[in-house]
């Protein structure tokens, strides 16, 4: 090789190594604090997208085991309002089998009578105040049929209508109305009108639905209760809205379902527990109306009670094993995320031991390029001396 001042090979050479080594070191500089093996694409484009999904499916599995531990919560609501209206049963038992002895008379009778009436009400109060997150758990739930009418449908932006502790009937024993100057429902069956209005929040200036509400129907001295759930497409300020329907009536077994997503998918049969929870109230347990004035009236009413008491325990029973089945969905989803995030560690995470090895090499490389590049630019001089 010719010796040249115009090009200096050895220090190309040195400073391309020194580039090469400066660029791995900054790399390795980026694993570490970043503590992942897979920083960018050109890492691992494989190993990424696979982490990728794992992150996405554990953060979702998180969130699927609170839900299954709400869902454990809500029932346990579920359970203690049972459990409170058993005891009350017992003493409406005792009250009854107390009447229908002999040695009473007519107003020691009316007397027991008095008590027996008020905890027949308490039974209809707890399973009306019995809720979560303004969810009734244990008063039922009864799905409206609107027979024919022209408002008050999907299509007119009427989600659904649900009753609870409302009576049922295959015929059209309900009206509803609504009245757009106060954006206010009336549902009545002729003795006893719910009323409830859309909340103002939720309405632009000119009376339309600016997103989606639930408005909720109730009735002075009443438990029941109705709940209409409506979208932006109800037209609240147009007389399509203000329609009365007179074919509404609620059917249904007087049960509340609610489902939870226990899963990262869609899949209802996978990914999502329903359950379904028994009212409880005088109704539901077929002690409304009962009474203990008389001796043949207080035996009827102790043969209602023990059916009662076994209809409750039935439904406890089933609210036990529900909270069993969201517990055993819970434990797995503990194990799932386990097990995900141990595959998305050895997918992406940094073997910080290894990666420091190669950074203190790189770096030992770059100092010495650094060095060598000095000692190379030096080499041009030493042909100075040929002029000498």
């Amino acid at each position: 090789m010719s010796l040249n001042v115009i090009s200096n090979y050895a220090a190309n050479v040195a400073h391309r190594n020194l580039v090469t080594s400066d660029m791995s070191a900054t790399s390795s500089l980026a694993k570490l604090s970043s503590g992942s093996r897979v920083v960018s694409a050109k890492d691992d484009a494989a190993a990424m997208a696979i982490g990728s999904r794992l992150n996405s499916t554990v953060n979702a599995l998180k969130q699927a085991s609170v839900n299954a531990g709400q869902g454990v919560s809500m029932l346990q609501i579920a359970d203690g309002a049972m459990g409170n209206v058993n005891d009350v049963l017992v003493r409406m038992k005792t009250l009854a089998v107390q009447a229908g002895s002999g040695q009473l008379s007519g107003t020691e009778r009316s007397m027991l009578d008095t008590e027996y009436q008020a905890l027949t009400a308490e039974v209809t109060r707890i399973a009306a105040a019995t809720d979560f997150n303004g969810q009734q758990l244990v008063n039922g739930s009864l799905t409206t049929v609107l027979n024919g009418a022209s408002g008050f449908k999907t299509a007119n932006g009427v989600a659904s209508i649900t009753g609870h502790g409302l009576t049922t009937a295959a015929a059209d024993n309900y009206t509803l109305s609504y009245a757009s100057a106060a954006a206010t429902f009336t549902l009545t069956d002729g003795t006893t009108s719910y009323t409830g209005a859309i909340a103002s929040s939720v309405l632009t200036a000119a009376g339309a639905m600016s997103t989606g509400t639930s408005v909720k129907l109730t009735a002075a001295g009443s438990a029941a209760d109705v709940v209409i759930s409506l979208n932006t497409a109800f037209a609240s300020a147009t007389t399509v809205a203000s329609s009365t329907n007179n074919g509404v009536y609620f059917t249904g077994s007087n049960t509340t379902s609610f489902s939870y997503k226990v899963g990262a998918g869609t899949d209802p049969t996978k990914d999502v527990i329903t359950v379904s929870v028994d009212g409880i109230n005088a109704s539901n347990l077929a002690i409304a109306g009962t009474d203990i004035t008389t001796t043949a009236t207080a035996d009827a009413a102790s043969s209602l009670l023990s059916t009662a008491i076994d209809t409750l325990n039935t439904a406890r029973s089933r609210v036990g094993a529900y909270q069993n089945r969201l517990q055993f969905a819970s434990a797995n989803l503990a194990a799932t995320i386990e097990n995900s995030e141990a595959a998305r560690s050895n997918l992406v995470d940094l073997d910080v031991a290894q990666e420091m090895t190669t950074f203190t090499s790189k770096q030992i490389l770059v100092k010495a390029g650094v060095s060598m590049l000095a000692q190379a630019n030096q080499m041009p001089q030493d042909l100075l001396k040929l002029f000498q």
